[in-house]
């Protein structure tokens, strides 16, 4: 790396801002998800880094902040399991006419639900790609949040939002839900994901319309639907015929913390790996894994922001490493931070 090189990674104002307004609701969003997150900055030795002037040296770090600040995906069990299962359905669906299934992926907060239905989304955009190289009129892959008290025309508007469709304020739902599904059938849609699922509830009456308009997008759009959402095993989505319905028609694919053993301990030593710190001893996080697991009650997402935010204060700091004390200072969910103990949740901000 040349000494120049740290300011040439910098994107203007202007491409930053359109970077933080992509989200995978949206078509572009998702095509820059895609396409898969940016290479990671290279390590500088210490002879490199003495020759940057101090803008340099504060473009550099802000690379490498960056880099942690950006969210690691890793291939565990549940993310697999939910992957096969996923494509299992889309190729069982492949020439139903009617009653396709779907797959429910359910858990607590912070299990890595969502990671994991982006991640099968992934995997069918990427294989579709694979299949009709060259080819840019197809959407393969429509990803859309519930809003909490959500209607059936805010659901529809969600759909038309995700490809890039107008809803004005005089259209009506029948406008919007044909405009979706012929955009959807001329553009082989074939994976329909839904997450916060859990938003919705049949015993309201605007959850019950909202479960019909996702029924009824399902009939209409020849893809597999996929549900995420906290605990629908017992939630309201499942209540009533209309949940009797869903719960006749869905796989469901439960997630749970993990618990202490192989798995997490590999998990641990992933996320290691990443570290760009110039004086981490590699190695040391492993040997804190029994220390991460309770720390975070066995969530990966509380473990992957506890890793993220004491790299990105040890660069802040200058200390260049993680440490125990540097775990400790990062605040995490409160149900994490009620299982910790109390002399550990001082001091943290």
């Amino acid at each position: 790396m040349t000494i120049s090189e740290p300011a040439t990674r910098h994107t203007t104002l202007q491409e930053a801002d359109a970077e933080a307004n992509r989200q995978l609701t949206t078509l572009d969003g998702w095509r820059k998800f895609a396409a898969g997150p940016p290479s990671p900055p290279l390590l500088l030795t210490a002879a490199e880094l003495a020759k940057l002037s101090p803008t340099e040296r504060a473009l550099y770090d802000d690379d490498r902040l960056d880099h942690h600040a950006r969210m690691l995906v890793v291939a565990t069990s549940f993310v697999e399991k939910t992957v096969v299962c996923g494509r299992r359905l889309v190729l069982l669906n492949r020439h139903a006419i009617s009653a396709r299934r779907g797959l429910m992926v359910s858990g607590l907060p912070g299990t890595g639900k969502t990671s994991a239905i982006t991640q099968l989304g992934l995997a069918h955009e990427l294989l579709d790609r694979a299949r009709h190289p060259n080819v840019t009129d197809r959407i393969p892959v429509l990803y859309i949040t519930v809003p909490p008290a959500a209607t059936a025309r805010m659901i529809a508007a969600e759909f038309a939002r995700f490809l890039g469709l107008p809803v004005r304020g005089r259209s009506n739902m029948t406008d919007i839900i044909e405009a979706v599904v012929g955009v959807c059938t001329d553009t082989r849609t074939g994976l329909v994901l839904v997450d916060e699922i859990h938003n919705v509830s049949q015993v309201t009456r605007a959850g019950a319309e909202v479960s019909d308009t996702l029924k009824y997008f399902s009939e209409r759009i020849p893809a597999t639907f996929v549900y995420a959402g906290i605990n629908l095993d017992t939630s309201e989505l499942l209540t009533g015929t209309r949940g009797a319905q869903i719960a006749g028609r869905f796989t469901l694919v439960p997630t749970r913390p993990f618990p202490y053993g192989d798995e997490w301990k590999g998990l641990v030593a992933t996320m290691e790996k990443t570290l760009l710190l110039h004086d981490h001893p590699p190695g040391s996080l492993v040997k804190l894994d029994r220390y991460l697991h309770k720390r975070a009650d066995g969530m990966i997402g509380a473990l992957s922001h506890a890793i993220r935010g004491a790299a990105i204060d040890a660069i802040l700091s200058g200390t260049e490493r993680v440490t125990k004390a540097g775990l400790d200072a990062i605040p995490l969910d409160h149900a994490a931070e009620s299982s910790a103990p109390l002399h550990a949740k001082a001091y943290r901000c």
